[in-house]
Protein backbone atom coordinates (compact mmCIF):
# COMPACT_ATOMS: atom_id res chain seq x y z
CA UNK A 1 0.00 0.00 0.00
CA UNK A 2 1.24 3.42 -0.89
CA UNK A 3 1.96 5.81 1.54
CA UNK A 4 0.32 9.76 1.89
CA UNK A 5 2.10 12.25 -0.08
CA UNK A 6 4.22 14.13 2.21
CA UNK A 7 3.60 18.10 2.76
CA UNK A 8 6.09 19.72 0.60
CA UNK A 9 6.72 17.27 -1.90
CA UNK A 10 5.48 18.05 -4.98
CA UNK A 11 2.63 15.96 -6.69
CA UNK A 12 4.67 14.86 -9.60
CA UNK A 13 8.11 13.91 -7.93
CA UNK A 14 6.03 12.25 -5.18
CA UNK A 15 4.45 10.03 -8.10
CA UNK A 16 7.21 9.54 -9.99
CA UNK A 17 9.02 7.98 -6.35
CA UNK A 18 6.28 5.70 -5.91
CA UNK A 19 6.40 4.26 -9.90
CA UNK A 20 10.32 4.42 -9.77
CA UNK A 21 10.29 2.27 -6.23
CA UNK A 22 7.58 -0.28 -7.59
CA UNK A 23 9.70 -1.13 -10.91
CA UNK A 24 12.75 -1.62 -8.85
CA UNK A 25 10.70 -3.97 -6.66
CA UNK A 26 9.18 -6.02 -9.78
CA UNK A 27 5.71 -5.06 -8.86
CA UNK A 28 4.79 -3.60 -12.34
CA UNK A 29 6.10 -6.48 -14.01
CA UNK A 30 3.92 -8.89 -12.38
CA UNK A 31 0.73 -6.98 -13.68
CA UNK A 32 -1.86 -8.93 -16.18
CA UNK A 33 -0.78 -7.45 -19.72
CA UNK A 34 2.65 -6.96 -19.12
CA UNK A 35 5.05 -6.40 -21.98
CA UNK A 36 2.14 -6.63 -24.14
CA UNK A 37 0.52 -3.65 -26.65
CA UNK A 38 -2.41 -2.01 -25.19
CA UNK A 39 -5.76 -3.60 -26.74
CA UNK A 40 -7.96 -1.63 -29.15
CA UNK A 41 -5.59 1.37 -29.78
CA UNK A 42 -6.63 1.49 -33.50
CA UNK A 43 -10.17 1.62 -32.88
CA UNK A 44 -12.21 5.16 -32.48
CA UNK A 45 -12.59 6.43 -29.30
CA UNK A 46 -15.80 5.23 -27.52
CA UNK A 47 -16.99 6.61 -24.11
CA UNK A 48 -18.70 3.41 -22.80
CA UNK A 49 -15.89 0.96 -24.41
CA UNK A 50 -15.16 -0.06 -20.58
CA UNK A 51 -18.97 -1.26 -20.60
CA UNK A 52 -18.87 -3.31 -23.53
CA UNK A 53 -15.38 -4.65 -22.75
CA UNK A 54 -17.14 -6.24 -19.20
CA UNK A 55 -20.40 -7.16 -21.05
CA UNK A 56 -18.37 -8.73 -23.96
CA UNK A 57 -16.07 -10.88 -20.84
CA UNK A 58 -19.44 -11.63 -18.44
CA UNK A 59 -21.30 -12.50 -21.70
CA UNK A 60 -24.05 -10.68 -21.79
CA UNK A 61 -25.73 -9.09 -24.93
CA UNK A 62 -27.18 -5.84 -25.83
CA UNK A 63 -29.83 -7.47 -28.75
CA UNK A 64 -33.13 -6.58 -28.81
CA UNK A 65 -34.86 -10.17 -26.91
CA UNK A 66 -35.84 -10.99 -30.87
CA UNK A 67 -32.69 -10.69 -32.29
CA UNK A 68 -31.16 -12.74 -29.42
CA UNK A 69 -33.78 -15.52 -29.78
CA UNK A 70 -32.71 -15.49 -33.82
CA UNK A 71 -29.36 -15.46 -32.69
CA UNK A 72 -29.71 -18.69 -30.23
CA UNK A 73 -31.46 -20.04 -32.87
CA UNK A 74 -28.80 -19.90 -35.47
CA UNK A 75 -26.05 -21.26 -32.70
CA UNK A 76 -28.13 -24.51 -31.74
CA UNK A 77 -28.74 -25.34 -35.40
CA UNK A 78 -24.75 -24.80 -35.65
CA UNK A 79 -24.26 -26.69 -32.90
CA UNK A 80 -26.36 -29.54 -33.95
CA UNK A 81 -24.30 -31.54 -36.54
CA UNK A 82 -21.34 -31.75 -33.32
CA UNK A 83 -23.83 -33.03 -31.23
CA UNK A 84 -23.21 -36.55 -30.52
CA UNK A 85 -26.53 -37.92 -29.43
CA UNK A 86 -29.78 -38.15 -31.15
CA UNK A 87 -31.23 -37.36 -27.44
CA UNK A 88 -28.73 -34.27 -27.24
CA UNK A 89 -30.02 -33.27 -30.80
CA UNK A 90 -34.09 -33.43 -29.27
CA UNK A 91 -33.12 -31.45 -25.98
CA UNK A 92 -31.39 -28.72 -27.87
CA UNK A 93 -34.16 -28.19 -30.29
CA UNK A 94 -36.75 -28.51 -28.03
CA UNK A 95 -35.84 -25.93 -25.77
CA UNK A 96 -35.48 -23.11 -28.46
CA UNK A 97 -38.60 -24.50 -29.55
CA UNK A 98 -40.10 -23.76 -26.11
CA UNK A 99 -38.71 -19.91 -26.64
CA UNK A 100 -39.85 -19.71 -29.84
CA UNK A 101 -43.25 -20.37 -29.03
CA UNK A 102 -43.46 -18.55 -26.10
CA UNK A 103 -42.35 -15.30 -28.15
CA UNK A 104 -44.84 -16.21 -30.71
CA UNK A 105 -47.45 -16.21 -28.26
CA UNK A 106 -46.32 -12.64 -26.43
CA UNK A 107 -43.92 -11.18 -28.84
CA UNK A 108 -40.96 -9.64 -27.52
CA UNK A 109 -39.99 -5.93 -27.91
CA UNK A 110 -37.66 -5.44 -30.78
CA UNK A 111 -37.50 -6.33 -34.64
CA UNK A 112 -40.54 -8.79 -35.92
CA UNK A 113 -39.00 -12.68 -34.50
CA UNK A 114 -39.45 -13.78 -38.00
CA UNK A 115 -39.44 -17.57 -36.41
CA UNK A 116 -41.39 -20.68 -36.60
CA UNK A 117 -40.24 -24.01 -34.19
CA UNK A 118 -37.78 -26.23 -35.45
CA UNK A 119 -39.38 -29.15 -37.59
CA UNK A 120 -37.34 -31.59 -34.70
CA UNK A 121 -38.27 -35.07 -36.40
CA UNK A 122 -36.42 -33.44 -40.00
CA UNK A 123 -33.70 -32.09 -38.43
CA UNK A 124 -32.79 -35.54 -36.55
CA UNK A 125 -33.37 -37.38 -39.70
CA UNK A 126 -30.65 -34.95 -41.07
CA UNK A 127 -28.51 -35.32 -38.00
CA UNK A 128 -29.17 -39.01 -38.36
CA UNK A 129 -27.51 -38.54 -42.30
CA UNK A 130 -25.16 -36.90 -41.71
CA UNK A 131 -23.69 -39.01 -39.12
CA UNK A 132 -24.10 -41.89 -41.25
CA UNK A 133 -21.73 -40.45 -44.28
CA UNK A 134 -19.21 -39.36 -41.85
Amino acid sequence: MTERKPAGVSFETWVDRQIRESEQRGDLSQLPGFGKPLEGLDRPYDEAWWIKAKMQREGMSVLPPSLALRKEAEDTLAAVAGTRTEAGVRRMLTEVNEKIAAAVRRPPQGPLLNLEPFDVEALVEEWRTARRSS
